[in-house]
């Protein structure tokens, strides 16, 4: 992340970029929660260890590789203990999207870990539908779910995640995913609960290469039938899949700074994006766990816009994209493609 700074296109796109109507497609739940959100759930669960202090919370926020990052991101999911802790997470998580014109968003959410503290499915489920419900009400913004597993909880997270979704579920859910440490947790494993999910027609949305090589993408296209690629950075290492990914329209859902932050890209300026963008591979550009790694949606546009030379309508363009990869009903694709096009119509290219 040292040279975030570096990649900063001109003030007038970077404005541009702030004002435009966005989708996102791969956002954490739980790796959303703002510093104040964090410190508000420190506060009152004081045992789980986390600074309830905002200064001392930056610094905590510090790791030095992709395992230090998910001890830590286990430590903020253990604040989460009551229903409505989840509901004050969503709600406000979403507010903060909708602060950066995100008018849509699928939120990659956990509910193991959440049910392994002791929160029941069903009041997991009521606390962020509610929080789904006022989020549109009140900030005019959509939240859909992506229910993952948690790899590094194996076999059983898989089959009670599967039970949530599919014998439970509710009205936001569309997809089931694949999260956490990609090494020693292989792809196949988790087809037999993959299978029963896109049968139930939720859509196939695991994370695959970004900590590991191009073999586990191919795995999380074969076993996992995935119909996106949660980061696949590592694509870039096999022209063979380059070409798949390119032929087949598989999205790779790119989060630059997050790359960075966990180790998996040696700096923003040798990301693998434009690789990916001249290989004809359907990117979107997302923030992943924006507060954790000090970003922001808005933040990796800008990044995006200088690593592909894109100007206005370019960066527009990626907006649409990620609107066109989405899951979204198709009115809300049309209503947002609308709202994009007026936007920069009503804007001097800069």
């Amino acid at each position: 992340m040292n040279d975030i700074q570096s990649l900063k296109p001109s003030p007038a796109l970077s404005t541009f970029i702030a004002g435009l109507p966005k989708a996102e497609l791969h956002v954490h739940h739980v790796g959303s929660a703002t510093p104040q959100i964090v410190t508000e759930l420190a506060a009152r669960h004081p045992e789980a260890g986390v600074p309830a202090d905002l200064d001392t919370l930056i610094e905590y926020f510090t790791f030095t590789d992709f395992a230090d990052f998910i001890q830590i991101y286990l430590s903020v999911v253990d604040l989460i203990r009551e229903p409505q802790d989840v509901r004050l997470l969503t709600y406000e998580v979403a507010a903060a999207m909708a602060a950066q014109q995100i008018r849509y968003a699928e939120l990659t959410v956990t509910p193991y870990t959440s049910v392994l503290r002791g929160i029941a499915a069903e009041a997991f489920l009521e606390a962020i539908e509610d929080a789904r419900v006022a989020a549109a009400r009140d900030h005019h913004i959509e939240l859909r779910w992506i229910f993952d597993i948690p790899g590094e909880e194996g076999i059983p997270a898989a089959e009670e995640t599967c039970r949530i979704a599919v014998d439970q579920g509710c009205d936001g859910l569309i997809g089931f995913g694949l999260g956490g440490p990609e090494i020693g947790v292989g792809r196949p494993q988790f087809k037999p609960y993959f299978d029963r999910a896109r049968a139930a027609g939720l859509h196939s949305l695991p994370h695959a290469g970004e900590t590991t090589g191009p073999q586990t993408i191919k795995d999380a296209l074969d076993s996992l039938g995935a119909e996106r690629i949660g980061h696949g950075t590592s694509a870039v290492q096999d022209r063979h899949l380059l070409e798949r990914l390119a032929a087949d329209g598989i999205c790779l859902e790119v989060c630059p700074t997050s790359n960075v932050a966990t180790g998996a890209v040696e700096d923003l300026s040798a990301h693998p994006l434009p690789t990916m963008v001249r290989a004809g591979v359907p990117v979107t550009i997302n923030s992943d766990d924006p507060p954790m790694f000090g970003t922001s949606l808005n933040q990796e546009y800008e990044v995006a816009a200088v690593l592909l030379d894109l100007d206005a309508h370019g960066v527009a363009d990626l907006a649409r994209a990620a609107v066109d990869q989405s899951f979204a009903p198709a009115d809300s694709k049309t209503r947002i493609r609308a709202e994009i096009d007026t936007y920069e119509a009503g804007h001097a290219a800069p």
